[in-house]
């Protein structure tokens, strides 16, 4: 008797239609299993850089977008285990870490900020990257 083969966990890849993410081959969100992560988000709205000049705002617009995009494959704030937050000046490290507060203060997932020398686009000040943990409830409960 021959069992039959372990099914993998499902992948699901889902795009935003933003101006990158065809041209270079890679998904806004992917989920695989209990793991959920976002590539990176700017502050990039329907092609166009929007809050340009203001980190904090920017930061807010990539989380909304990188939360919106866990949404769809079924991560909510409170899943986010980690955040990566690139600056491209730490100039900007007060006001991007006051705006991950105010959307993560209650959830404290760990965090890195790192400055780069630049992003794709130069008016850019900030690009994130969420992780969520969804763990199956009843695999836990068995």
């Amino acid at each position: 008797m021959t069992a039959a083969p372990a099914e993998g966990p499902v992948v699901t890849r889902l795009g935003s239609g933003g101006p990158w993410e065809t041209r270079y081959g890679y998904s806004r969100v992917v989920r695989v299993g209990d793991l959920a992560v976002t590539a990176g988000c700017t502050a990039t709205v329907d092609g166009r850089v929007v809050h340009v000049g203001d980190a904090a705002a920017q930061t807010a617009e990539a989380l909304r977008i990188g939360l919106a995009a866990l949404a769809e494959v079924g991560a909510a704030p409170a899943d986010v285990v980690r955040t990566r937050l690139y600056v491209t000046d730490r100039s900007h490290a007060d006001e991007v870490g006051r705006a991950h507060h105010a959307v993560f203060g209650a959830v404290r997932p760990v965090a890195t900020m790192v400055v780069v020398a630049g992003l794709i686009d130069p008016e850019h000040l900030v690009e994130v990257e969420l992780e969520a943990y969804l763990p199956d409830l009843d695999r836990l409960a068995t």
